[in-house]
Parts: C-alpha cells; structure tokens; sequence
C-alpha cells in the first residue's frame, strides 16, 4: 500500500481519535509498543528482552506491563527453566483487542481520500 507522508498521519490521526474517544482502554505510546512487540515478534519475550527492544529500563517495562495486565491485554510469569526470567505471554483479551484496533485501521483507510 502506497500512500503519502499527509495521509499516513490522518490515518494515525483518526485512528488514534478512534481509539481514545472509544470509551474503551486508553493506552500510551509505550504501552501500545510493548503490546505489539509481543503479538507481532516471535516469543519468547521476557521484561528484559522488551527494556533492551525498546531502550528502556527494567522498571519502565514492569510499569508498563501492570497496566496492561490489568487490562488483562499481556501475562506475566516466571520461567521455570530460570527463575529469574519473567516470560510475557498473550492473552485471549489482547488478541481480540488489537484484532478491533487493526479493524479499525482497515476501516478507516477505506474512507481516506485516494
């Protein structure tokens, strides 16, 4: 899909519009980074992995994954093989709310002006 730098930003614009006036979770840029990270880059992820991913520290990314567990969008849990590892999982909830974020991506580039 080819479109140019003013389209690509009314499509961020609008759907990030869509997503905050939703009435539904409310994510910072961060957050949302995290979680696609986890969804879309082959496991395992652990909170080490995504501080160094992302260029921030440890407790950054632990912030970051309270928030979105309580959102019940990400789990946590200690990696058996190293106790000191805590591997990110994918949950039910998260899948089906980045399955409506990427709806309504589709939706609304089928309205932008061509």
């Amino acid at each position: 899909v080819e479109i140019r730098p003013s389209q690509a930003l009314r499509l961020w614009h609008d759907v990030t519009m869509e997503l905050v006036t939703d009435g539904d979770k409310d994510l910072t840029a961060r957050q949302m980074a995290i979680l696609l990270t986890v969804y879309l880059e082959p496991p395992p992820h652990t909170v080490r992995g995504l501080a160094a991913r992302l260029n921030v520290t440890k407790p950054v990314i632990t912030r970051a994954l309270d928030t979105l567990g309580g959102m019940k969008l990400l789990s946590r849990k200690r990696d058996e093989a190293d106790r000191r590892n805590v591997v990110i999982t994918r949950t039910v909830a998260g899948a089906l709310y980045l399955e409506e974020i990427a709806d309504t991506i589709v939706a609304k580039a089928a309205t932008m002006p061509r």
